[in-house]
C-alpha cells in the first residue's frame, strides 16, 4: 500500500494544575479558541473543546504522524504561555501535568461533540473527579488515586 492513511478520534481531557478555576467565563471562549489552533498546529483536527473553569475536553482527529503525548505536550505548553499573557491575574496559570485520553469509534463523534457541548450543566451536579474516575472507570484502566491529581 502506497499511502499511509488514518482517522483516529481521540477524547483528550486534563484539568488545570490543583483543579484551580483559572478559566473564568471572561477568558473561556478564547482559550478554547487557542487550544483548537494549537491542536491544527499539530496537523491535527479539533471538533470541539470546551469545559469549565478548571478543565478542559478536547475531541481530536489524530494526525497519522504525531503521538498522543507530543500533541498533549505542544497543546499545553503554547496554550499556557498564551494563558499567561493575557491577564495579570492568569500569570501563575499551569495545567496538570497528566492527562486522560480515551479511543472513541467515529460513529460515536457526534456523542462525544454533544458531551463537550454540555460540560457547564453536567458539572453543576458532577465534580472533575467524579467525572475522570467514571471515565477510567469505564475504560477499564486501573489508577492509583495518589497519582492521578496534581
Amino acid at each position: 500500500m502506497p499511502q499511509s492513511l488514518s482517522n483516529i478520534l481521540v477524547h483528550l481531557i486534563f484539568s488545570t494544575k490543583d483543579r484551580q478555576p483559572w478559566l473564568g467565563k471572561d477568558v473561556r471562549e478564547k482559550a478554547h479558541a487557542f487550544l483548537a489552533g494549537a491542536v491544527r498546529q499539530c496537523e491535527c483536527e479539533a471538533y470541539r473543546v470546551g469545559g469549565v473553569a478548571d478543565h478542559v475536553h478536547l475531541a481530536v482527529r489524530l494526525s497519522r504522524t504525531l503521538s498522543i503525548a507530543n500533541l498533549v505536550k505542544e497543546t499545553k505548553t503554547a496554550s499556557s504561555k498564551w494563558l499567561k499573557t493575557q491577564d495579570a491575574k492568569l500569570t501563575g496559570f499551569s495545567w496538570q501535568q497528566g492527562y486522560g485520553v480515551f479511543s472513541v469509534g467515529m460513529s460515536q463523534k457526534d456523542t462525544l461533540l454533544q458531551y463537550i457541548d454540555n460540560q457547564e450543566e453536567h458539572h453543576r451536579t458532577h465534580s472533575f473527579q467524579d467525572e475522570y474516575r467514571a471515565f477510567l472507570k469505564q475504560y477499564g484502566i486501573d489508577y492509583d488515586e495518589r497519582y492521578v491529581w496534581d
